[in-house]
């Protein structure tokens, strides 16, 4: 069936543009597990900033409704104002479920039966199970003083093993931040093992090609039966054992549900390392994060180092683009959407159109201060509406408990390379998190 006239469709060269200039170099980086070297040619190509300004010039050229980009497969249209976005995800799961058909393909090499691409009745009690288990609503976990001592140990080690490189890179945090994830989640007897989350990694490596590769279904199930076998012991302070404890948590299928956990978790860590670059690039931003890292506070309630987490979401999303997909006819000022269509939103265009934003690329923790991190639109760190992310909260939580640590830790740290990240000038519309490194010098 085909959109209405009255739509503002591209041209056919500005569809092929578009999806040049936009699609594509977000899909090379890697959709559902970034590719290391796409990555890096991105941040030297500036294709999120390019991307931007394709954005721009489309809003000049069309307007600001709905644009309807030239495909053969099904109707898609992109959205350009702030407004739309507000409705469209505000409207979950119906009429714009979150379960398109281009996240059902990929998704569903990992986690089938995750409430993200559920649709039906079923959706209900597993999107409830990520609530309860998470505490979406809450900014400060119940189990949050039980997890300070975890964080702390595992950064500790963190900063050991980086001071006897000389250097915090990528690999090293990581590490450690998987190792805080896995503890939280699981316990300290699922620590040490790399093989589980290795296991979800190759999976989302082959996620990451959708319809193009088939599943590799021993691979799923090996995954699931040890993410089981952990689950089953629902060690005290962890979120299995609070899983334990939920009423109907089993018919919700918790490993299918926890395996996004452990997805959403890594590009939460790639946030982290940058807001500490962004932090050190920025002196009045660090000398205010030192304080409160400092302070006689609650650890795990740190607003500003949570405020800097969510600003370098803003100027990094991991999620760039939101996909919604309607479920029967959509009316707008434009005319009608049929049931179907795929609805894009590019979280880098409403994140850094300087056109309409004063700080859209300058580092600003301060503006998120206060803020709840999915009822803020145009920005878009972790969703918004029924479908946010339910670990909008726990996310800046742990972060912040990270950072304040590493600054608190009395060890100095400095950027290798401070040219990337100048605080005086507008920051890059793309930062490779796995190229950054950070000296701690000696008797630092």
């Amino acid at each position: 069936m085909a959109p209405p006239r009255s739509f503002p469709t591209l041209s056919a060269a500005d569809s092929v543009a578009f999806v040049g200039g936009v699609a594509v170099p977000t899909w090379a980086k890697g959709i559902i597990i970034r590719r290391k070297a796409a990555t890096a040619l991105a941040e030297r190509l500036d294709t999120d900033a390019r991307a931007v300004r394709r954005m721009q010039r489309l809003r000049a050229k069309y307007g600001e409704g709905p644009l309807l980009l030239r495909n053969p497969v099904r109707p898609q249209a992109i959205l350009l104002r702030v407004e739309d976005v507000r409705r469209v995800l505000d409207g979950a799961p119906e009429p714009f479920t979150p379960a398109s058909s281009e996240k059902r393909a990929a998704l569903s090499h990992f986690e089938p039966h995750n409430s993200l691409i559920t649709r039906g009745p079923e959706r209900g009690p597993r999107r409830a199970f990520h609530d309860a288990a998470l505490e979406s609503g809450c900014p400060v976990h119940s189990m949050a003083d039980r997890w300070v001592p975890i964080v702390e140990a595992e950064t500790d080690a963190i900063l050991a093993g980086a001071g006897s490189l000389g250097e915090l890179d990528w690999r090293v945090f990581f590490e450690g931040w998987m190792r805080i994830v896995r503890r939280i989640v699981l316990g300290a007897e699922a620590a040490d093992d790399r093989e589980l989350t290795d296991r979800i990694a190759r999976l989302r490596g082959r996620a990451n090609w959708a319809f193009a590769a088939p599943k590799n279904r021993a691979l799923r199930a090996a995954f699931h039966d040890r993410l089981g076998a952990h689950l089953a012991r629902a060690e005290p302070d962890s979120l299995a054992a609070r899983v334990a404890r939920m009423p109907g948590a089993a018919a919700a299928e918790p490993t299918q549900q926890m395996a996004q956990w452990f997805f959403a978790f890594d590009p939460a860590g790639m946030a982290t390392f940058r807001a500490l670059a962004l932090l050190l690039a920025h002196p009045q931003a660090l000398a205010r994060a030192c304080a409160e890292a400092a302070s006689d506070a609650p650890r795990a309630d740190l607003p500003f180092l949570r405020a800097a987490l969510v600003e370098a979401l803003r100027l990094y999303p991991t999620t760039p683009m939101v996909l919604r997909q309607t479920t029967r006819e959509t009316e707008w000022a434009e005319g009608t959407l049929p049931a179907g269509t795929g609805i894009l939103i590019f979280a880098p265009f409403f994140h850094r159109d300087d056109q309409r934003l004063p700080n859209a690329h300058r580092f600003a923790p301060e503006d998120r201060l206060g803020e709840d991190p999915a009822q803020a639109p145009p920005f878009l760190p972790f969703s918004a509406g029924p479908a946010a992310c339910p670990a909008r909260h726990l996310v800046p939580m742990l972060a912040s408990m990270v950072l304040a640590r590493i600054l608190r830790s009395g060890r100095r740290i400095v950027l290798r390379d401070p040219q990337r990240l100048d605080g005086g000038k507008p920051l890059p519309g793309t930062l490779d998190p796995f190229t950054l490194r950070f000296a701690l010098p000696a008797g630092g």
